[in-house]
């Protein structure tokens, strides 16, 4: 059954279409990469889903509810959680707290919601650095507790918004395996990333978009292999 559906939706600034006419479904339980050109439209589309911005056109179904117009904060009530390209901790604040500030959206209790912080910091595993600021993290750890804050909303569905982006390979490697790890713990996932070949290794189906349109639709190996979308990357004709 489909956690999300994508009907024709489209995001319209000015006279710029931003994501045009987009559709796709998403089954329970699947990770699905979202790929496209620098300017393709993926965190607009990111942005559409998760109602930061209205869709201009189209509907986003959430577990068969629309969510058009929904403000943020009731799409993650609702079960539906994303990160950020630029991660912004709450530097001055402990690790463990800048989680509980997910855990919050969930209960009024500070205990209940540290306990709950501190459960997701042990799924990243940075529980030993529970009390450190969290402005003196590298890069690397500030992935880790941006994705720990989100998972602290206990949600149904993640969308990941390059969360490899900057890292080193084995500091990427340590995040692939942590998405493979939520998907085993059930959650729904959408990933942008632009690392090819992190995507095929997760991705269950992969969307691609370019300039604001779906291009192509499949599994990673008829992604990979398809012209159109060599062609896009490559700037071929």
């Amino acid at each position: 059954m489909a956690i999300l559906e994508i009907k024709h939706v489209s995001k319209f600034f000015g006279g710029l279409a931003a994501n045009a006419d987009v559709s796709f479904e998403l089954e329970q339980g699947m990770i699905m990469g979202l790929i496209g050109p620098n300017g393709a439209g993926k965190t607009t589309l990111f942005n559409c889903i998760t109602g930061y911005y209205p869709p201009s056109k189209g509907e986003v179904i959430f577990n068969g509810r629309r969510m058009n117009g929904l403000q943020p904060d009731k799409v993650c009530k609702l079960g539906m959680a994303r990160t950020w390209q630029k991660v912004r901790p709450l530097a001055k604040l402990s690790v463990l707290d800048n989680v509980m500030v997910g855990a919050l959206c969930r209960t009024n209790s500070l205990k209940t919601a540290s306990d709950l912080a501190m459960e997701q910091l042990k799924v990243v595993r940075m529980e030993d650095k529970a009390r450190f600021l969290a402005g003196g993290l590298p890069i690397g750890e500030r992935k880790k507790l941006e994705v720990a804050r989100v998972l602290a909303t206990q949600p149904q569905m993640l969308l990941l918004d390059e969360v490899m982006g900057g890292l080193n390979p084995a500091e990427s490697d340590e995040i692939i395996q942590l998405i493979l790890d939520i998907k085993g713990r059930g959650i729904t996932q959408m990933v942008i990333e632009h690392d090819m070949k992190a995507i095929m290794r997760i991705s269950d189906r992969i969307v691609v978009l370019n300039s604001g349109e779906k291009l192509a639709e499949g599994n990673p190996q008829e992604i990979v292999s398809n012209p159109e979308v060599i062609a896009a990357y490559l700037g071929q004709d």
